[in-house]
């Protein structure tokens, strides 16, 4: 199987390429907005015209939550335009699609964890253009799945974990917000999740669903932040402190834990403690 994963120097992009190689079954074509940027139309229209794959998986997004409240246009372009673009040539050409969207899509104001049936109401730009995207999906023809998840970091790009780990070597003490609780999610998990995912692209339902992931367990940033400096053997005292201490330019979901029953019941997938996750991801760091 051909497949195309645009994003290719974020997060999940690096790490779909990083484990490529144990996935024979698969021919991998990567592409960043260096070579296909999905908000012009017409390189899109090019590109799909020019190769040929069977699948997509998007990784590609606007994900800088607070600036996307000064640029509506840009976060817009990517996270919903481009899907659109995307999604008009996978309908033309029969190509499936996993498309990679966030816990934004919710206001955080749930105190159990988020089923894929329960109602969005985004509360950013953010959340309102990956919304936007994935119901250009869900009003389509395709045979896809869309993917949410959460809190996500990697030894690749700038994440959560890096930046307490760098401050961490810094100060003698940091404050962390503890009011914030979700499910962090290590993005070498979320990558192979997909590519399983995509293997089993026979048995997919033959139109649009949508599935949660993150690691496995709940805890707030300031517990996040704690785990992390005692895993990376880090002398500083995270103090905890509550979101209007710490005011950003994007509200964020208070609660943002996903329920993960239906991916793992329809595809069998083993997902590990955030904690189990986290250890891993710091030592190859």
């Amino acid at each position: 199987m051909k497949v195309l994963v645009t994003g290719r120097n974020g997060q999940l992009g690096s790490e779909i390429h990083s484990i490529s190689e144990q996935y024979d079954n698969f021919e991998f074509i990567f592409t960043s907005s260096l070579n296909l940027d999905i908000s012009n139309e017409e390189a899109v229209f090019s590109f799909f015209n020019n190769h040929q794959f069977d699948a997509v998986i998007n990784c590609a997004a606007y994900t800088a939550v607070d600036k996307a409240e000064d640029e509506l246009e840009n976060a817009n372009a990517v996270n919903h335009l481009g899907v659109q673009y995307i999604v008009e040539n996978c309908e033309q050409k029969n190509i499936r699609l996993i498309h990679i969207s966030t816990d934004y899509v919710f206001d955080g104001s749930n105190n159990v964890a988020y089923k894929e049936t329960d109602p969005v109401s985004p509360i950013g730009v953010y959340g309102k253009t990956k919304r936007l995207g994935e119901e250009v999906i869900l009003n389509s023809s395709l045979n896809a799945i869309i993917i949410r998840t959460s809190w996500v970091y990697s030894t690749f790009g700038n994440n959560f974990v890096k930046t307490m780990i760098r401050l961490g070597k810094e100060k003698d003490e940091l404050g962390v917000i503890v009011d914030q609780v979700g499910t962090p999610t290590n993005t070498n998990d979320l990558a192979s999740a997909c590519l399983t995912i995509l293997s089993e692209a026979n048995n997919w339902n033959q139109k649009v669903s949508i599935y949660h992931y993150s690691n496995n367990g709940v805890t707030s940033w300031y517990d996040f932040a704690t785990e992390i400096m005692t895993i990376a053997n880090l002398d500083c005292k995270v103090n905890p402190i509550e979101s209007f201490e710490y005011p950003t330019k994007a509200l964020r979901p208070n609660y943002s834990v996903l329920n993960k029953r239906k991916i793992v019941q329809d595809f069998d997938l083993k997902i590990p403690h955030w904690k189990e996750s986290l250890v891993k991801m710091i030592k190859q760091f």
